[in-house]
């Protein structure tokens, strides 16, 4: 009854305009008080929020996306595989997925991914007469990418919440990211079968391939910088960040695409995004250390332990809770809310939280497309200045794509485990 009751008082307060952090922190302060505990719990719980080394990389891979975004990066990078692909059948909507796919592995947020790219291809499509919808709905697909591939903010908030290790957290999401990314383009590629009123890109020339590739290898570089760092241990994520931020000043700055003031915007953008991420992280803690001392994540685990002994279940059960979520809270709130809750019942039934970090960010990946909040669909309709009915009615094959996906992982977990434990 608690757990319906502390639902129900969270619901409201969101949907009444209460932000996230402070709703889950007031909700938490208010449990510890009338349960007669020090309030003094709430503090020592926000210090204990940011006492992480690891989350110091968020801001560290905010900023490197920002500064990469500002320099017009992406333009670069699409122009590239462009170049390689256009001339085929859906040409210019592989080569977004395709450029999407690479951007995720610098950036590790979504809405970063989808404005990057999304600034360069959704006019080269529209102008070549893809259907709005379609292309809305492709590029707020494409940039979920950015948080299944390594490397990943929202992999990195859940391996502090449940102390799993970040790089195996990261090369979890390599084949499962490779294969959503494949998925999207066997889509474009289908679709433009029975779509005749695009009109294709003329094959480019060698000179012009390798032209536009050189001008992408810097950034082609520092994926290869950013993952083979972690993979080889050389570096920590969050060192992978710092050196990605030094990387990418660099890069920018030689290609003559950036200034001081482009700078600052990218310092503003990331300190906006920081701020909002880093206090709903430090409202989930005063909310995680309430409804530990109520004993609500024994109480669920013992629930489910009598009422559900099937891992499908419970699978079906999460998948279903986090859809509903994902109508009103983004991929931040759904992890702080939802893991320290379902964590314990991993071990009960023997689910491999590797392997469950994998289902729950594809799942925040179709909460980020799902109307009426979904963070892609508003930074799609701002790129572009298409309607919101577009955009939404673009986005549902890319949905079904995706529940695709993760039903593959689901009945195949070695998609998700084969590199960090096998390889």
């Amino acid at each position: 009854m608690t757990i319906i009751l502390l639902l129900v008082i969270l619901v409201l307060a969101l949907l009444i305009g209460v932000p996230v952090a402070f709703a889950l922190g007031g909700l938490g302060l208010g449990m510890l008080l009338l349960a007669g505990f020090s309030p003094m719990m709430a503090p020592l719980a926000l210090y204990s929020s940011f006492d992480s080394f690891i989350l110091l990389s968020v801001p560290l891979f905010l900023l490197m996306s920002n500064i990469l975004l500002q320099g017009g990066i992406g333009r670069d990078l699409f122009r590239a595989v462009q170049s390689w692909v256009g001339h085929w059948p859906g040409g210019l909507g592989i080569a977004t997925i395709a450029s999407c796919t690479i951007f995720s592995a610098i950036s590790g947020s979504s809405v970063a991914t989808a404005a990057t790219i999304g600034n360069v291809a959704i006019k080269e499509m529209t102008d070549r007469g893809y259907n709005k919808p379609f292309v809305y709905g492709l590029i707020a697909a494409g940039g979920t990418l950015g948080i299944l591939i390594p490397p990943s903010i929202p992999m990195i908030v859940y391996g502090v919440i449940t102390e799993e290790s970040i790089v195996d957290l990261f090369l979890a999401g390599i084949v499962p990211g490779l294969l959503m990314a494949s998925a999207f383009i066997l889509y474009c590629f289908f679709y433009a079968r029975f779509s005749k009123n695009y009109t294709p890109s003329e094959k480019s020339t060698a000179a012009e391939r390798k032209n536009a590739s050189l001008r992408a290898l810097p950034t082609l570089a520092l994926a290869s910088i950013i993952i083979g760092g972690i993979y080889t241990g050389v570096f920590t994520p969050t060192e992978s960040a710092g050196v990605g931020v030094a990387v990418s000043l660099i890069i920018v700055m030689m290609m003559g695409t950036f200034s001081l003031e482009k700078f600052k915007a990218a310092a503003i953008s990331t300190m906006k995004n920081t701020v909002t991420i880093f206090l709903i992280i430090a409202g989930a803690k005063v909310f995680g250390k309430a409804i530990t001392l109520y004993q609500i994540p024994q109480d669920i685990s013992m629930l489910v332990s009598e009422n559900i002994s099937e891992i499908g279940l419970f699978i079906a059960a999460v998948c279903f809770v986090l859809l509903i979520m994902g109508f009103f809270l983004e991929s931040v709130s759904m992890l702080l809310i939802m893991m320290p809750v379902l964590y314990p019942s991993l071990g009960m039934l023997g689910i491999d939280p590797i392997w469950f970090a994998i289902i729950f960010v594809i799942m925040i990946e179709c909460a980020l497309i799902t109307p009426p909040v979904g963070l892609n669909l508003f930074v799609i309709q701002s790129v572009s200045g298409g309607k919101s009915s577009e955009v939404i009615q673009g986005v549902w094959p890319f949905i079904l794509i995706m529940l695709a996906c993760l039903l593959a992982v689901y009945f195949f977990p070695a998609i998700a485990l084969y590199i960090p434990f096998y390889l």
